[in-house]
């Protein structure tokens, strides 16, 4: 195939032009519809023509037909003009959002009270993005916002990173999750004294709420970790349901499928708050999509303050 000038001078408005008079059978008409004035065209098809180094339309019959060389150029190139409209017709719409992709992670208990209300928001605007939404812990997550897998994620703090921006959101007081018939489960609230450390369902040592425990001041070292651990919050809640013991958790998290069978109770001298963060990549120019996601966003978690 020919890279120099001779393939080089010729561009899309030689292409639109033909098809224009091809689709039209008038001159006159296809420049109309261009918008430009009939010699203009004129001089474009005798550029083409003159690339090409033969004639494409016979000018003596009326409409103007194609040459045989024309028609075959006009044949092979009406997929690529059909192809190349669409394309533009989809990067239009990727710029007002409403196409596209946007990859999102988020930790379980971030989900139900402002992930997930963002999501139907966003998908009510844009019907036609196409939305992943991952789950996992905050470290993962941060992991897969800095290598490029998802586009944001909403966890607790990750381990700083040069790669990342992590900005507060929302703030999760933690408390006792028990199940309803604990015997701690009808206090409004309790002592960290009060609960018995044997009980208690850990989280693994890896995931921000584990961490945030460990690093408490004010909390005994029984309470910080013990023989029974899960990697998942959602593991954690199936053991409380089950009767399997009790968790200091945060709010949010004990409240993921709001179980009547799993309470709720204010320890009071456990002054520990777990923070959600916004995670993004470091310089990175947001989408329309993620634009719109981000504004939802906002308003879910200034809902739930």
């Amino acid at each position: 195939m020919k890279t120099d000038s001779e393939n080089t001078n010729f561009n899309l408005r030689h292409l639109r032009a033909i098809h224009a008079i091809w689709a039209e059978g008038s001159f006159a008409r296809a420049a109309e519809r261009l918008g430009v004035v009939p010699s203009a065209l004129t001089e474009t098809v005798r550029q083409i023509e003159e690339i090409a180094g033969g004639v494409l339309f016979d000018r003596r019959s009326r409409p103007p037909e194609p040459t045989s060389l024309g028609l075959d150029f006009l044949r092979e190139t009406a997929p690529l003009l059909d192809d190349l409209d669409l394309s533009l017709q989809r990067l239009r719409e990727r710029a007002r959002g409403q196409g596209g992709v946007l990859r999102i992670g988020a930790a379980p208990s971030a989900i139900s009270p402002i992930v997930a209300p963002a999501i139907a928001a966003l998908r009510a605007q844009h019907p036609d993005l196409v939305i992943t939404l991952h789950d996992d812990v905050a470290e993962e997550l941060a992991e897969r916002v800095a290598d490029g897998r998802l586009d944001l994620a909403i966890a607790g703090r990750a381990q700083s990173s040069p790669d990342l921006v992590q900005e507060e959101i929302a703030a999760d007081p933690f408390g006792l999750g028990c199940p309803r018939g604990h015997p701690l489960a009808g206090r409004g609230a309790v002592r960290v004294a009060e609960i018995d450390p044997s009980e208690l369902i850990h989280l693994d040592a890896n995931t921000g709420t584990a961490r945030l425990l460990a690093d408490c001041p004010n909390l005994p070292a029984a309470y910080k970790t013990g023989p029974l651990r899960c990697y998942s919050t959602i593991a954690q809640l199936c053991l409380l349901r089950a009767g399997g013991g009790v968790a200091l958790l945060p709010r949010r998290a004990l409240e993921l499928f709001n179980d009547p069978a799993i309470c709720f109770v204010e320890v009071r001298d456990l002054a520990l708050v777990r923070r959600l963060f916004l995670v993004q990549r470091k310089r990175q120019m947001p989408s329309p999509a993620m634009a719109a996601f981000l504004a939802a966003l906002a308003q879910a978690a200034q809902r739930e303050a």
